[in-house]
């Protein structure tokens, strides 16, 4: 099985309709580059209108509730994400798991309730600067993994997004051998929970991934697509991403 490169933006909390123009051209770059899976995890309010522009992209989500419906104020089920018109979400960032606090388990509740909708899942981890400069980031990473994995976590609808948390929106990425070395250890977490499996699961790199340092990023062997911020916003700015992981084609698993 061949690992299919995936690029995603993630917006954030950016975008209003009249970046809807955006969207639409970032789907006729993906139809321009039909062999790369291309998506946009877009704000709640965008994706339903989102869904009518995305021409050859996907539109995903950016997080979901565990629970599918109940007194959760303020809070988007899977199923309600799925019939707005997403077809993946983001679980487990590193902004949620700071801001508001989600735990491994409920990184893990929540891939579980987006797949139980129908949703495809981007799985986050990452470690802090202080984890990196102790030495323990790949122990760290992998560890976070194992506990967020969902029951049943299959290549078919989930990828894991490596994003050191120090890196993102910084300008700042890891060395590529670091890189290399922390993709490999993932793939390696992976087969030790799912075997033969982890070969065909994508592992995305995300942290300040942009035009610039696509193409060396995408070449490491284990680096199967980009969780892509700020680079995002613009079909100009993502455009060269794309690209570049068009030039860096599937993997054999």
């Amino acid at each position: 099985m061949d690992r299919r490169k995936l690029v995603v933006g993630n917006w954030k909390m950016n975008g209003l309709m009249a970046q809807l123009g955006e969207v639409a051209a970032i789907g006729a770059l993906a139809a321009d580059h039909g062999d790369v899976e291309v998506g946009l995890c877009l704000p709640a309010t965008l994706i339903a209108a989102a869904d009518g522009q995305k021409g050859g992209a996907f539109i995903g989500a950016q997080d979901c509730h565990m629970q599918g419906n109940g007194a959760h104020t303020g809070c988007l089920s899977a199923a309600m994400l799925a019939e707005a018109g997403a077809s993946w979400t983001i679980v487990g960032h590193s902004e949620r798991r700071q801001d508001q606090g989600e735990s491994d388990a409920d990184v893990a509740a929540k891939a579980m309730a987006a797949r139980a909708a129908g949703l495809n899942v981007i799985l986050c981890v990452g470690e802090s600067l202080d984890v990196r400069d102790a030495g323990d980031a790949e122990a760290v990473v992998s560890a976070q993994l194992l506990a967020s994995l969902p029951d049943g976590a299959s290549a078919d609808w989930l990828a894991v997004a490596y994003e050191p948390i120090w890196a993102i929106g910084t300008g700042r990425i890891p060395t590529m051998e670091a890189v290399a070395t922390m993709h490999a250890a993932l793939r390696a977490a992976l087969a030790s929970r799912i075997g033969g499996e982890a070969g065909a699961m994508r592992i995305l790199y995300g942290g300040s991934m942009n035009g610039e340092n696509a193409a060396e990023l995408l070449g490491i062997a284990d680096v199967d697509g980009g969780l892509v911020g700020g680079a995002s916003l613009t079909a100009a700015k993502f455009a060269p991403i794309v690209a570049a992981a068009d030039g860096n084609l599937a993997v054999a698993a």
